[in-house]
């Protein structure tokens, strides 16, 4: 009799550890930006204006009405449990619904900031439904090599050199990519070595390593801005750039100390001297792919922390320098950054 109550209550303390792991990763918290800063979508776009669309993480497509160019070309979202013990690869149909979204048949170029799977692991199917040429790190070409890109659709950047994309002219400028506070998560997700061989999908997200960091400028007769892509940085590497905007990499940076917080925002913000601020890289990286942008799911922000020091942080910044507009992008919406 006691053993079938003590098998009775097992059975329910497991249903109930169960429920609880359900809820807690399928469970989104609120994206750390403030509402406040979200602006719309642009009915009237003028003639020969800069544009942007936003798709979440550090996907940016960018168009002056004659060329079009995005950022990463992420929108496979994998869920928590495949990150954490299954394999991954590019979701065609996700990629379909995000090109589609953004109205994108043809593109010049896409370029991953980095090569994580959440930056590169889509670009090379994003390149070739599109035509772009796949620009990026030698690791970024061996994922486009692992995917069956032809090497004339490919080209490898080099730190501070130039690459004109029609009036866009894009210079990557070689960084660090976030530093993860906990060393055995930094070893693991910054520790591989670059790529030397194709990296042919399915594979473990981490075998996706970071490769090259970049910090993108990108100048338009319309104007300039910066690219961080990831909430990482070399010190002085941008004292010889200025940008009208930024668009700040902020994902984890809540987790880091204030001391690194404030290095990030010294030497990518104040370096640059802008007029405006566009977080990026603050939403979920398995929520779903359209409707509003959350924060990561509840397991996960418990495991990374750090989500009310991001917005804390950004608020302070946008009170202590009130000559800074600080913007949020809407999802898929054409917005104009340069009439």
């Amino acid at each position: 009799m006691l053993t079938r109550r003590l098998l009775g209550l097992l059975l329910v303390a497991v249903g109930a550890l169960f429920a609880a792991l359900v809820l807690m990763l399928n469970t989104y918290t609120a994206a750390p930006v403030d509402p406040r800063w979200a602006v719309r979508g642009d009915i009237a776009v003028p003639d020969g204006a800069v544009t942007v669309r936003f798709s979440g993480t550090a996907t940016l497509l960018f168009s002056d009405g004659d060329t079009r160019w995005m950022v990463d070309g992420w929108f496979s979202r994998p869920g928590p449990l495949r990150l954490a013990i299954g394999k991954i690869a590019p979701d065609l149909e996700a990629i379909e619904r995000g090109l589609a979204a953004n109205d994108v048949r043809k593109l010049a170029a896409v370029l991953p900031v980095h090569s994580h799977y959440d930056h590169a692991m889509d670009a090379p199917e994003v390149a070739r439904r599109t035509g772009a040429m796949l620009l990026g790190s030698e690791t970024t070409a061996n994922i486009g090599r692992g995917w069956g890109l032809p090497e004339a659709k490919m080209r490898v950047l080099r730190d501070r050199e130039p690459v004109r994309v029609g009036r866009f002219l894009i210079t990557p400028i070689v960084s660090r990519h976030y530093q993860f506070p906990q060393i055995a998560v930094r070893e693991r997700a910054l520790g591989k070595p670059p790529l030397t061989k194709p990296l042919v999908p399915p594979v473990a997200a981490l075998d996706y390593p970071v490769g090259e960091a970049y910090v993108l400028h990108i100048s338009h007769p319309a104007g300039s801005w910066l690219i961080v892509g990831s909430a990482g940085f070399e010190v002085g590497a941008l004292q010889s750039f200025h940008a009208d905007t930024v668009f700040l990499g902020v994902g984890g940076l809540g987790a880091q100390t204030a001391d690194y917080r404030e290095a990030y925002w010294r030497e990518t913000v104040e370096a640059v001297s802008p007029s405006r601020v566009i977080p990026i890289h603050y939403d979920s990286l398995t929520g779903p792919l359209e409707g509003p942008f959350r924060g990561p799911v509840m397991a996960m922000a418990l495991l990374s922390g750090g989500r009310e020091a991001t917005e804390s942080f950004l608020r302070e910044k946008a009170l202590a320098h009130p000559q800074l507009q600080f913007v949020t992008l809407p999802r898929f919406e054409e917005v104009v950054l340069f009439e």
